[in-house]
């Protein structure tokens, strides 16, 4: 060993020692970086002399050079991170969706005095004073006025709804952009991390700037990571791949004209559609896309069938001056063309019929036995749904059942006992609301005994992808399908507005005039109130009124439970983490001293060799 050996073991040490002291001091210097990891050196002896591979002299041993700095290692426990990862994205979904709620149930939470039930009541009120007082006339204003109120009522809450969308499809696209910038970032420190490893360093604060990124990126959507400290770093969403290396892989957004012109989420570059079933992101495409939907789809459809309910009743009615074959609230059909015809797909050539009633011409009676067996087909969710009907069935027990199936085409018998099937709003958003598009019948039920269709069969089945699909009718009457979203538009008459007299009570004498004192269309009209009239999931107004409070209601207290438990497992998670990584300022000011004990000493052992050999150099001898 050479006489300098001393020496260089003690720079050595000196050196370790530096560097363990520089650690430390980084790891101080990061207590409150967020997403740091604390490191560690790890010290390993130098290659000693004389190894049994090499020649060596004749020593007793292997002869020790000192101490050796191998790496500077984070401390990090990845199992505890991929799990961290995983979880999230549930955090987030569950928070995003408690704060949209409180939101929602605002617009649900109306001063008594002008929701819309009460506005309701109010307008039921003035149909009961008039059946009361049929030639009144401040009975007539009573009930334009209160129709007002209940109109704007509709169409505030439509508003509001559809503001809350607005905000949810904004959000959507500035996430879409949050989740390209992170995946763009974690790819380009891929890139680095490979380069810097392959120079033979430890990149410990690129790491952490990549975790900390898939972190952010987990919050988002629902993420998982694999080959973590292998060079092929990779993140994945919904089993396909987005970030593999330095490659990063990219999302877009398309608007999609049948969903209010909101846009979807699809992969940039293969256009496929994107799904996402936690984190922010996948929260608020289905706030947007179910929660909301379905909340304007069911006051649409309250809306829908109140305003055609009672305008059935006013158009055949009279009014105090006479005039007949107004409607009470003004509709606006989704086209023009008297049998519904419409250009879905845009090639200037009509392909499709938008229809929302059909109304059979034979009176029936609800408890009769109808004597006859098959089956209807109805469009649904995902296909067409089959009905059966028996000889032993009721007119009542096969319109029940029609109603209890999950077609989108329901069923009932209005004021002169003529079945009517009505679309209701669709799940699907590719599929149109308020439009019936496929009714069909194996047997006799719909067609002759009812009236509805021509014939039986599938040759004579109704299906709305044609022109004039209408032909597959009898002579049953139609009306086409509305504008969408009807509760946005929903107003009284004009005609009713401008002379309150229009306002019908009474039902037309043999000659077509109203009678003084005939308040029978009064009392229809007020009759609706409590009827089973409800077209869809809720049979009466009070059914609706009652459950979309109630649901609103439990849906934000799911969400607020959730988010309060993901907040506690999350919490629990982050605070074992930063057991493990966390920077313990103590420790580490420990262990600084206890380093410099070491340093001091490694000077010493310098300063003692130097010593040494002066005293062999410069004093021996004469």
């Amino acid at each position: 060993m050479s006489t300098f050996g001393g020496i260089e073991i003690g720079k050595r040490s000196i050196m370790a020692h530096t560097q363990l002291i520089n650690t430390a001091s980084h790891n101080i210097s990061n207590a409150d970086t967020e997403g740091y990891s604390r490191q560690r050196v790890t010290l390993g002896t130098f290659d000693p002399l004389y190894r049994p591979d090499l020649t060596r002299a004749e020593t007793p041993g292997q002869i020790g050079q000192g101490v050796n700095v191998e790496a500077i290692n984070r401390i990090r426990d990845e199992q505890l991170d991929q799990r961290i990862t995983a979880q999230s994205s549930d955090e987030s979904y569950w928070q995003t969706r408690d704060k949209y709620y409180m939101m929602i149930e605002q617009i649900y939470n109306e001063p008594v005095e002008v929701s819309i039930r009460t506005n309701m009541d109010k307008f039921w009120d003035s149909w009961q004073e008039l059946s009361m007082y049929p030639d009144e006339k401040a009975a007539r204003q009573a009930i334009v006025t209160r129709g007002e109120s209940l109109t704007n009522s509709i169409q505030q809450r439509e508003k509001s709804l559809a503001g809350i969308g607005n905000l949810l499809n904004g959000d959507i696209e500035a996430t879409v952009k949050q989740v390209n910038d992170y995946a763009k970032q974690i790819a380009a420190l891929n890139n680095q991390i490979v380069e810097s490893k392959g120079l033979g360093d430890n990149p410990n604060d690129l790491m952490d700037r990549r975790d900390k990124l898939v972190d952010n990126l987990s919050k988002l959507i629902n993420v998982t990571t694999s080959n973590r400290d292998a060079d092929e770093f990779m993140v994945h969403v919904d089993g396909k791949i987005l970030v593999q290396g330095h490659i990063a892989r990219s999302f877009s957004v398309e608007p999609v004209i049948d969903n209010d012109g909101y846009s979807k989420v699809v992969w940039a570059d293969t256009g496929d559609n994107a799904y996402f079933d936690k984190g922010t992101l996948g929260a608020l495409i289905e706030l947007r896309d179910v929660d909301i939907r379905n909340e304007r789809q069911s006051l649409d459809t309250m809306t829908m069938n109140f305003a055609d309910l009672v305008n059935d009743v006013h158009r055949n009615a009279v009014g105090a001056n006479n005039v007949k074959g107004l409607d009470f609230f003004t509709q606006q059909p989704f086209v023009t063309n008297v049998n519904g015809n419409y250009d879905r797909n845009g090639d200037g050539v009509e392909d499709t019929s938008y229809i929302f009633r059909f109304t059979g011409t034979n009176e029936l009676q609800k408890t009769a036995q109808i004597g006859l067996e098959g089956t209807i087909q109805l469009s649904g969710r995902s296909g067409n749904v089959s009905v059966p009907y028996y000889p032993t069935d009721t007119v009542e027990a096969v319109i029940n059942r029609i109603n209890d199936s999950d077609a989108e085409v329901k069923a009932y018998l209005d004021r002169n006992n003529h079945l009517a099937l009505k679309a209701t709003a669709a799940t699907n958003i590719e599929d149109p609301d308020f439009v019936i598009r496929h009714v069909e019948d194996s047997g006799f039920f719909l067609t002759g005994y009812s009236g509805v269709l021509a014939s039986s069969g599938a040759e004579g089945a109704y299906d709305f992808a044609q022109a004039d699909a209408v032909n597959a009718l009898a002579d049953a009457q139609f009306a086409v399908a509305p504008v969408k979203n009807p509760s946005s538009y929903i107003a009284i008459n004009s005609a009713i507005r401008t002379d309150i007299n229009s306002v019908a009570a009474a039902l037309p004498n043999a000659i077509g005039f109203a009678e003084s004192g005939d308040n029978r269309a009064a009392v229809e009209i007020a009759a609706i109130r409590n009827s089973a009239v409800m077209i869809g999931k809720d049979r009466t107004f009070d059914d609706y009124f009652a459950n979309s409070v109630t649901n609103v209601g439990l849906k934000g207290e799911q969400a607020a439970n959730n988010a309060a438990s993901q907040n506690a497992i999350m919490g629990d998670l982050r605070s074992l983490r930063d057991s493990i990584s966390g920077v313990n300022i103590d420790e580490e000011l420990a262990d600084i001293i206890k380093f410099q004990h070491g340093y001091n000493a490694a000077a010493k052992l310098v300063t003692v060799m130097d010593s040494m050999i002066d005293t062999i150099i410069n004093r021996l001898g004469v």
